[in-house]
C-alpha cells in the first residue's frame, strides 16, 4: 500500500523502466486556480505482464456528487479489475467512475481508486486525463505548469521491486514481513532468557509497547523509542527488518478493562496528539531509521469498545459511553494513523479485537463501519491504513483443527454450542480472513493485510485435544475438541495452562501478513490484586484468580493465574507455564 502526500498535481512525469512510477510535478503558483482538476496516477507494482495503479483526483472545480475519469492507453494495457471505483475499458479508452460511497468531491476535495491490469511489452503512462469531460492536468491561462517531462527524460524509479516484492513509489512494500526480519527487544530478550529454557525462544521478535508518554524517551533506565530504533539499524545489517511499536496512551484507555487503563483522562485528546503521536512521528520520521520497516499496532481495544461496550447493553460501561460522546478515540485514531501514515516507511495496523468479541453479526458490521468511519475521518484515509490485527494480548486459538463451525452434532449446529454461543467464528485466521473480505469491499485497499498475535495461543501441553469431541451432545464435541481450553472465551487476563503458539512467520495464510508476537510472552496482562502505581493502571478482578466473573464472560470464573503483577511487568511464573505448554513445541 503506498500513500501520496502530493500537493496541486499538475502534470505526469513519464518514468521508464520497471517499475513504470509515475511522478506527480507540482506548478508555480500562479497557475494553481488555473487548473481544475489534477490526477495523480502512479503504478504501484508492476511485473512481467501485469500491474497494479492508484489514482488520486483532486478536483479544483465546484464541488460535485458524482465523478468519471477518463483516459486511453497508448498500449495494449487491459484493466483487468479494480476497487474504489466502476472501471471499465472499451478498446484504448478507459473509464473510472465513482461508487455509491465515494461520489462526493467537494472543492479541493480528492478521491482515491485503484486497479489492476495486464500488459506486454512496454507500459507506457496516460498523458492526458478528463473529468467529466473536462481536461486535468492543464493550465487554463494564468500560469504554465512545470515540464512534466518527456519519455526520452524519464527520471528514476524510486524502489521498482520485484514480482514478489515489487515495491511502491514511495518505497512501501505490499507486506512489511515478507524478505524482512524481525527486531528482538533485548530487553525482552534478557528477561526470556533468563527463565529456565528459555533462551530457546529469546531470539524472537516482540513489538515495543508506547504504553505511555514517558516510554518515548524511557522509563526508569529502560531503552525509549530511538534506543529501540538504534538498535534496530544494527540488528538490520544490510537486509531487511521490520520492527514493531505498539501505539498505546488514547484518552481514557481501555474503558472497559481497569487493568490497562492509561495516564490520560478522558478530554485530553490535545495532550495525546502534541506530546504522544507528535513526537512519536518525529522520531520515526528521521532519515537513519527510514531503512527499516516500522510496523505500528494502533491502540488495541479501543474502537472495538466502541461498538459492543458503549451502547446500554449487558457489557458496557459508563468509561465507554464516555469516550463514544466525546469522540476521542475515534479522534485519536484517526490523528495517529494521518501523522504516522505519512511516514513513508511506516505500516499501520489497526487494532480489530477478536472473534470471540466480535464474531457475531450484530458486532461484526458495526465494526467495520466503524473502522471505516475512523480511517476516512479527521485528515486520514484508507492509504495510511496498511491492515489490520486481531487477537492483540489475548489467547484465541489461530485455527480450531478439530471444531469447525459447520460441524452439527445430531442435527443440531455447533454454533448452539455454549462455547461458540451462535459466534460464526470458532478461531482467529477465518475471522480475520472474513473481516479483511468485509473490509476490503467498504472501501479498504484490495491489499488489506491481516496479523495475527500468536503470542498465548498455542495450547499445548497435556490438556491439548488430538480429535474431535465426542458426538453426544454440541456442548460435548466442541468442549471436547477445542484446543481453546479457556473456561470462557471472553477470559482475557493472565490464563491458566496457555501456551505459546506460532512462531513469527510472514505470510502464512491467504490474506494473512504475519503471524506476530505483539503481547511479549511474560508480560503481565494485569494484577491479581490493587498494585498502587502511578501509570494509571487499575484493579481489574478478571484478574483475580478467585472471581466469579461479570456479563462480558457469562458470570464465569476468570481462569486467571494467581500472584501476577502490574499489566506490562515480568511474570515469570506465566512465562514458565507458556513455555512449558508451547504448541508447537519449543525444540
Amino acid at each position: 500500500m503506498s500513500r501520496s502526500r502530493t500537493a496541486i498535481l499538475a502534470a505526469l512525469a513519464l518514468v521508464a523502466g520497471a517499475s513504470g512510477t509515475a511522478l506527480a510535478v507540482v506548478p508555480g503558483s500562479s497557475g494553481i486556480a488555473a487548473i481544475p482538476c489534477t490526477v495523480d496516477y502512479k503504478v504501484q507494482n508492476q511485473w512481467d505482464s501485469g500491474f497494479t495503479t492508484n489514482v488520486t483526483i483532486t478536483n479544483n472545480s465546484a464541488a460535485k456528487t458524482s465523478w468519471s475519469l477518463k483516459w486511453s492507453y497508448a498500449g495494449n494495457q487491459r484493466v483487468t479489475n479494480g476497487w474504489n471505483a466502476k472501471v471499465t475499458q472499451s478498446g484504448t479508452a478507459v473509464t473510472a467512475a465513482n461508487e455509491s460511497y465515494n461520489g462526493a468531491l467537494a472543492t479541493g476535495g480528492s478521491v482515491s481508486f485503484g486497479f489492476q491490469g495486464s500488459y506486454s511489452g512496454s507500459n507506457a503512462l496516460p498523458t492526458a486525463f478528463t473529468l467529466d469531460g473536462v481536461a486535468c492536468n492543464v493550465d487554463n491561462g494564468s500560469g504554465t505548469p512545470t515540464d512534466p517531462g518527456t519519455p526520452t527524460d524519464p527520471g528514476t524509479p524510486t524502489d521498482p521491486g520485484t514480482p514478489t516484492d515489487p515495491g511502491t513509489p514511495s518505497g512501501k512494500v505490499d507486506n512489511p514481513f515478507v524478505g524482512a526480519k524481525g527486531y528482538v527487544n533485548p530487553e525482552w530478550s534478557a528477561h526470556a532468557a533468563a527463565e529456565p529454557g528459555g533462551s530457546k525462544v529469546a531470539n524472537q521478535s516482540t513489538a515495543v509497547w508506547l504504553d505511555r508518554i514517558a516510554a518515548i524517551n524511557g522509563v526508569n533506565g529502560g531503552m525509549g523509542l530511538r534506543a529501540h530504533l538504534d538498535e534496530a539499524v544494527k540488528q538490520k545489517g544490510s537486509g531487511q527488518l521490520v520492527i514493531q511499536l505498539v501505539i498505546y496512551d488514547l484518552p481514557g484507555r481501555d474503558c472497559a478493562a481497569l487493568a490497562s487503563n492509561g495516564e490520560l483522562g478522558p478530554t485530553e485528546i490535545d495532550k495525546y496528539k502534541s506530546q504522544y503521536i507528535d513526537p512519536i512521528a518525529s522520531i520515526l520520521s528521521d532519515s537513519k531509521y527510514a531503512g527499516l520497516r516500522i510496523a505500528t499496532v494502533i491502540e488495541p481495544d479501543s474502537l472495538p469498545n466502541l461498538v459492543t461496550n458503549a451502547g446500554g447493553t449487558a457489557g458496557s460501561t459508563d468509561a465507554c459511553a464516555t469516550m463514544k460522546a466525546n469522540g476521542n478515540y475515534e479522534k485519536g485514531v484517526s490523528y495517529a494513523l494521518d501523522k504516522l501514515g505519512a511516514i513513508p516507511n511506516v505500516y499501520n495496523y489497526i487494532d480489530a479485537g477478536h472473534h470471540a468479541w466480535l464474531g457475531w453479526d450484530s458486532n461484526f458490521d458495526p465494526t467495520v463501519q466503524e473502522f471505516y468511519k475512523v480511517a476516512t475521518s479527521n485528515g486520514a484515509s484508507v492509504n495510511d491504513v496498511t491492515g489490520f490485527i486481531v487477537n492483540t494480548a489475548n489467547y484465541g486459538a489461530t485455527t480450531e483443527p478439530y471444531v469447525k463451525i459447520t460441524d452439527s452434532v445430531s442435527g443440531q449446529t455447533v454454533r448452539q454450542s455454549k462455547w461458540i454461543d451462535w459466534n460464526w467464528y470458532v478461531d482467529e485466521q477465518s475471522f480475520a480472513q472474513a473481516l479483511r473480505t468485509k473490509l476490503v469491499s467498504v472501501g479498504f485497499n484490495s491489499g488489506l493485510g491481516m496479523l495475527v498475535d500468536t503470542s498465548r495461543n498455542g495450547w499445548g501441553g497435556s490438556a491439548r485435544p488430538t480429535a474431535a469431541g465426542p458426538t453426544t451432545s454440541v456442548d460435548a464435541y466442541v468442549n471436547g475438541g477445542r484446543i481453546d481450553r479457556r473456561i470462557h472465551a471472553g477470559n482475557w487476563c493472565n490464563q491458566s495452562g496457555a501456551g505459546l503458539g506460532e512462531r513469527p512467520k510472514s505470510a502464512p495464510a491467504t490474506g494473512i501478513d504475519a503471524y506476530v508476537w505483539v503481547k511479549p510472552p511474560g508480560e503481565s496482562d494485569g494484577a491479581s490484586s490493587a498494585v498502587p502505581n502511578d501509570e494509571g493502571k487499575g484493579f481489574d478482578r478478571m484478574c483475580d484468580p478467585t472471581y466469579t466473573g461479570n456479563a462480558r464472560n457469562g458470570n464465569n470464573p476468570s481462569g486467571a493465574l494467581p500472584n501476577s503483577p502490574l499489566a506490562g511487568k515480568w511474570f515469570s511464573a506465566q512465562f514458565q507455564q507458556l513455555l512449558q505448554n508451547a504448541y508447537p513445541p519449543v525444540s
